[in-house]
């Protein structure tokens, strides 16, 4: 199990090698403009990760919510088939 997690750890660190010089590209270009830009890149930024992050948290918690009503069903199906 160990072997999986960490071969699945090597080719995702292999996969983001490209965003890492991407990011570098994009910071230089951001620190070369001037400050009211670079507040308003800052802004964006967080404007744009708020609907994924939102969206992923509203749909893990509603699968949990799912996951606990299922089990509290098939454990209430077992008591009445005792």
């Amino acid at each position: 199990m160990r072997l999986r997690a960490a071969i699945l750890g090597a080719v995702l660190a292999a996969c983001s090698a490209p965003a890492f010089g991407q990011c570098a590209m994009c910071y230089m270009a951001a620190k070369g403009a001037p400050l009211k830009s670079q507040k308003a890149l800052n802004n964006a930024v967080v404007f744009l990760l708020v609907p994924p992050v939102g969206m992923m948290s509203i749909l893990i918690g509603g699968g949990f919510l799912y996951a606990r009503r299922r089990d509290q069903e098939v454990a209430e199906q077992k008591i009445q088939t005792v």
